[in-house]
């Protein structure tokens, strides 16, 4: 058996769920919007900061939009991960409004296409997990799985060890896609 060894020892903060200690508390917003809950992950991201493109650094936030954001994925899939969500705090679906629910759809369209140019992506898994039976981790506030996905991207650690490969830092895919969503 031919043994090769895959080096990512940026990973271990993440694997063993310590990322948060090597990382300073959230910033703290100068505006959350109207109808925030201030425990929801999202809507700290949807929140008003001074000066905004050092937190949405530090917050993963990749794009805000008039009703929508695009929010890295913490605890990723695949590489590239993304979530894409109303910038209200809303938990139904039948409750987003017309204008919401038109701008996630095209946001989604649209971060595929730069996905598949800057990323190279050969399909995605886009996904909606409405209430917690249904696997919402965060069932008070929509939000849709943008997963990329590569021809063998399916490897044998999941499998064998329960850890998954990410070959690319939140930090590096965070300029990535700001960079590709800026043109």
């Amino acid at each position: 058996m031919n043994e090769e060894r895959l080096w990512a020892p940026w990973r271990l903060a993440y694997v063993t769920g310590n990322e948060l200690a090597d990382d300073p508390s959230p910033p703290e917003p100068l505006a959350w919007r109207e109808g925030s809950d201030t425990t929801c992950f999202l809507c700290r991201a949807a929140a008003t900061y001074e000066p905004p493109l050092s937190a949405d650094r530090r917050l993963l936030i990749a794009q805000r939009n008039s009703h929508t954001l695009v929010v890295i994925n913490r605890y990723p899939y695949n590489n590239g991960h993304l979530l894409i969500a109303p910038a209200r705090h809303v938990g139904c679906l039948g409750d987003l409004s017309r204008d919401e629910h038109v701008e996630s759809m095209e946001t989604l369209a649209r971060l595929t296409n730069v996905y598949e140019r800057c990323l190279r992506a050969d399909g995605f898994n886009i996904g909606l997990n409405l209430g917690k039976v249904a696997g919402a981790g965060l069932p008070g506030h929509l939000h849709w799985h943008l997963v990329p996905r590569w021809h063998g991207d399916n490897n044998f650690m999941p499998v064998l060890a329960g850890v998954r490969v990410i070959p690319q830092s939140l930090d590096e895919l965070w300029q990535t896609l700001t960079d590709a969503l800026a043109d």
